[in-house]
């Protein structure tokens, strides 16, 4: 069995999750990328997505988080996030408010970068959206 390592997810509000884990899928802004026990050192921002943490005791918890950043170092993998809610608690009515959110920053946008980088937000939930709702 694969060693775990301290993890804790931050965002404004609360500390959403402090726990062993034996890996942290996390959703960068290059792509997905799966911390394990000894990882690297790396810091790396966070995109709009689910990050599914397997915890010590084989239990599994799938977080929606948006914006932040993720630092895994020598003592883990600690996640500060601007949202982080549980998919548990992901239902339509939320879904549909992050959306309109996001459809309103690719309208409100004033630069190209400013829309290209809402508009991949909103492709991002619409995905989430649709594994929601399955």
């Amino acid at each position: 069995m694969a060693e775990a390592f301290g993890f804790e997810l931050v965002s404004p509000e609360r500390l959403v999750l402090s726990e062993s884990c034996v890996s942290v899928l996390v959703p960068g802004t290059d792509g997905y990328f799966t911390v394990l026990n000894n990882h690297a050192p790396v810091i790396s921002t966070i995109a709009p997505g689910i990050l599914e943490a397997e915890l010590e005791d084989g239990s599994k918890r799938d977080i929606y988080v948006r914006g932040g950043f993720a630092d895994v170092n020598d003592a883990g993998l600690k996640i500060l996030v601007e949202q982080a809610l549980p998919v548990e608690e992901l239902d339509h009515e939320k879904m549909a408010q992050l959306i309109k959110d996001a459809e309103e920053d690719v309208a409100d946008a004033e630069t190209d970068d400013q829309r290209n980088e809402a508009t991949l937000r909103l492709a991002r939930l619409q995905k989430i959206q649709v594994a929601v709702a399955q």
